[in-house]
C-alpha cells in the first residue's frame, strides 16, 4: 500500500472516530422506541427524492449527486458540473398530502460543490373546527411545511469526501408558526482497484429545540377589576421539541461486468433518536446508464409482527421499488435528462410514489 493509501486511511479513521463519539456522547441516540411521538419537525426524515428512495436509502455510503443532500451531504462533492432536480411525492397515497421538492448543485473550484434544496409539504385544505362548531363551517386553512437546505461538500483526495449541510426549518398556520435551524455532516471513503467499495458515515439533523409561537396561542378574557369589566389578552407558552437527530452507517459494492454493466449492492444502519433502528438493504442494475432497476428492503424490529399486536415506530419500512430512464443529451459534454420513480411501502395508508426529473448539464 503507497503512502497516499495510508494517508488516506489515517484521515478516515479521524473523521470515523470523531464521528462515532459524537453519535455516543449525544444523548438524543437513546434507542428508546418509547420516544416516539414526541419529536417535531419529523418531515425532515422524508426522502424527497426518487433514486434513494427506490431503494429503501440504501445506498448512504454512495450516493452520489444532488440527493446527497438528504442522505450522505458527502455524495454531493461527486458532482461533475450542475445538476438540476425537480421531484414530486404522493405521501401516504389516499391522504391528500403532497411533497414538492427542488434542488441544484454546482461544482465550484477544482475540487468543491454547493448545494440548494427545498422541501415543501401539501396537506390541502383543512376545515377550521372549534368546541362550539365541531363540524366545520368556519373556513378553511392550511398547515405549511417548508424547509431550506445549503451545503457544500469538498474532495479531500481520490478517496475521501466529506460535506456539510445547513438546513432552515419552516412550520406554520394562519396565526402560529416554529422556526428552527438543523446542522447535517457526512463523510463517504471509497477504494478498491476501480472505486468499487464505499463506506459512509453520516449525522443528520443536529439543532436545538424548536417551539411554537404567534396569535393563535394568544386569547382575550374580560376580567372584572373593582366592578369594572376589563378586557385582557392571554399569552400561552408552547413547549419545545426536539427535531429527530439520526445517524446512519452504510456499506456499497459495485460489480463491475464490462464497461456498459453494473450492480450494486448496498446497506445502511439507521440509528433513529425517537423511534427504532433500522436495517435498509438493496439492489441496483444499471444498464449502460440508460436504464436503472432497483430494490430494497426495510427492517426495524416487529416488522412481521401482527399490526394489531405490536408497535411500529416508523412509517416507511418494509419494500421499495425504483426505476430510471436516462436519456444522453450531448456525450461530449457529457449532459443528460432523466425519469426517476420509487414506490415505498408504509404502515398506513397505500405507500409512497415519487416521480422526479434530473437534468445534468
Amino acid at each position: 500500500m503507497n503512502e497516499k493509501k495510508i494517508k488516506d486511511m489515517n484521515n478516515l479513521y479521524k473523521y470515523l472516530i470523531a464521528f462515532l463519539i459524537i453519535a455516543i456522547v449525544s444523548p438524543v441516540f437513546a434507542g428508546n422506541k418509547d420516544r416516539s411521538g414526541q419529536a417535531g419537525a419529523s418531515e425532515l426524515l422524508i426522502n424527497p427524492w426518487a433514486r434513494s428512495s427506490g431503494w429503501g436509502s440504501a445506498n448512504m455510503a454512495s450516493v452520489k449527486g444532488l440527493e446527497a443532500m438528504w442522505g450522505n451531504v458527502a455524495g454531493t462533492a461527486f458532482t461533475e458540473k450542475t445538476q438540476l432536480i425537480f421531484s414530486h411525492t404522493d405521501w401516504l397515497k389516499g391522504t391528500g398530502t403532497s411533497i414538492f421538492a427542488f434542488g441544484l448543485t454546482q461544482k465550484v473550484g477544482e475540487s468543491g460543490v454547493i448545494g440548494l434544496q427545498v422541501m415543501s409539504m401539501s396537506f390541502g385544505e383543512i376545515q377550521i373546527t372549534t368546541g362550539s362548531s365541531p363540524d366545520g363551517g368556519l373556513g378553511t386553512y392550511k398547515p405549511s411545511l417548508m424547509n431550506f437546505a445549503f451545503s457544500y461538500a469538498k474532495a479531500f483526495s481520490n478517496s475521501i469526501y466529506g460535506g456539510l449541510v445547513v438546513k432552515f426549518i419552516s412550520e406554520s398556520i394562519s396565526d402560529v408558526n416554529a422556526f428552527g435551524v438543523a446542522i447535517d455532516a457526512g463523510i463517504q471513503y471509497v477504494t478498491g482497484e476501480n472505486d468499487q467499495v464505499a463506506f459512509g458515515v453520516a449525522l443528520k439533523n443536529v439543532g436545538p429545540q424548536m417551539k411554537f409561537s404567534g396569535d393563535g396561542l394568544s386569547f382575550k378574557e374580560i376580567v372584572e377589576m373593582k366592578g369594572v369589566d376589563q378586557g385582557y389578552t392571554f399569552d400561552q407558552r408552547s413547549q419545545g421539541y426536539e427535531i429527530p437527530t439520526m445517524l446512519t452507517i452504510g456499506a456499497s459494492y459495485n460489480f463491475i461486468f464490462g464497461n456498459d454493466y453494473n450492480l450494486t449492492t448496498a446497506g445502511t444502519f439507521i440509528s433513529n433518536s425517537f423511534s427504532k433502528d433500522q436495517f435498509a438493504l438493496g439492489l441496483e442494475a444499471n444498464l449502460k446508464n440508460y436504464v436503472m432497476l432497483r430494490v430494497g428492503y426495510t427492517y426495524e424490529q416487529g416488522i412481521w409482527d401482527d399490526i394489531e399486536t405490536t408497535e411500529k415506530t416508523n412509517l416507511s419500512s418494509g419494500l421499495s421499488l425504483g426505476a430510471t430512464v436516462q436519456v444522453p443529451i450531448n456525450k461530449e459534454k457529457r449532459t443528460s435528462f432523466a425519469i426517476d420513480y420509487a414506490y415505498r411501502e408504509s404502515v398506513s395508508f397505500n405507500g409512497n410514489h415519487t416521480i422526479g426529473i434530473v437534468l445534468n448539464f
